[in-house]
């Protein structure tokens, strides 16, 4: 493998690419702004989120990430192109290897579909791994151990839940209910209880602000700007943490019920692992305050949330970058 090599996270909400020897060289919101006229990308990322709902005429600001999976081809080709230019810089010419994640539940079709983008952008040869299996890596656990593991990730629009054992998934699940769910529920409840409206965006900001997901968190204060839902003036109002508690509480008991039924399917060696080695949550959901307390009251196992859950995902692909062996083990390999 060459130094131009790269483990790419595409996230529905984030796209985090790590270069074999250098470690995360890129950390960019999973939007892209794209030239009408042409189809050219005219943005990609921190820059393109923040003409999300402003752009005018001619230009069109896109998540091509839908639920973990490519909603545009096109685009993420595209998006992979730039990734690979921006890290091999006047190397760009060396096609690279790439180490790409995916969700527990893709099908083969988009499994294929993943690895046509990374061809048709310029890759020599395309790894796909499971982004539990990633993350675990990334979380520094030995996948390869004969001993279960819990990993649950909670990215922008999947939580993928996994036992792993021996480098695979013994039991798994994905289900498409995560960050960008709790943000559309904030939305919901904000116009419900303040009759303001307000954008994704904003909801997004409100939830990483200030949420919390159990009652014994500070509670803290939040002023929102947004459209007046009866008289459809601009207007400022005050968000508080427990308002967020109250918005997202359903969506995490569905992603505890999940939890549940992925334990009741796992055998009952590996669920003794499980009691030893705890839950462990990867991905910006685990980012949430008090979303680990959540889990252990509910499930009755310790909840261990990963050092930096965000970029797991990606250090995973990182480290399957440097161990050839490991990768052979757990991930599928496409070339032409």
């Amino acid at each position: 493998m060459s130094k131009g090599d790269l483990g790419i996270d595409l996230g529905t909400a984030t796209f985090i690419v790590y270069q074999k020897g250098k470690g995360i060289v890129l950390y960019e919101p999973s939007v892209v702004a794209i030239s009408e006229k042409t189809g050219e990308i005219v943005a990609i990322g921190t820059e393109a989120k923040s003409m999300l709902g402003k752009t005018p005429e001619g230009l069109r600001a896109v998540k091509p990430m839908k639920d973990g999976v490519i909603a545009d081809y096109k685009i993420i080709e595209s998006v992979i192109k730039t990734f690979i230019k921006k890290s091999l810089g006047r190397f760009f010419l060396v096609k690279p290897e790439l180490v790409i994640g995916v969700p527990t539940k893709i099908t083969e079709v988009e499994k294929r579909a993943v690895f046509e983008a990374a061809l048709n952008a310029g890759a020599r040869k395309v790894h796909i791994v499971s982004e539990p299996i990633a993350a675990a890596i990334g979380a520094g656990i030995d996948v390869m151990k004969s001993e279960g593991n819990m990993i649950v990730d909670i990215g922008g629009g999947t939580t993928d839940i996994a036992v792993i054992s021996l480098g695979g998934t013994v039991v798994g699940d994905s289900v498409k209910i995560a960050g960008n769910s709790m943000d559309e529920a904030i939305m919901k409840y904000i116009k419900r209880k303040y009759s303001l409206v307000i954008g994704e965006s904003t909801a997004e900001e409100i939830k990483k602000r200030i949420g919390k997901a159990h009652e014994m968190y500070e509670t803290y204060e939040m002023e929102v700007k947004g459209r007046d839902s009866i008289t459809g003036l601009p207007r400022t109002d005050k968000v508080t943490s427990d308002d967020v508690m109250e918005a997202i509480s359903q969506i995490l008991s569905n992603i505890v019920s999940r939890i549940k039924m992925v334990l009741e399917r796992t055998p009952p060696e590996l669920s003794a692992d499980i009691i030893n080695n705890g839950i462990h949550l990867t991905g910006g959901g685990a980012l949430l305050r008090g979303i680990d307390k959540v889990i252990h009251e509910e499930i009755k196992v310790k909840t261990i949330i990963s050092e930096d859950p965000i970029t797991c995902v990606a250090r995973g692909t990182g480290t399957l970058l440097e161990d050839e062996n490991l990768l052979k083990s757990v991930a599928t390999t496409y070339m032409r």
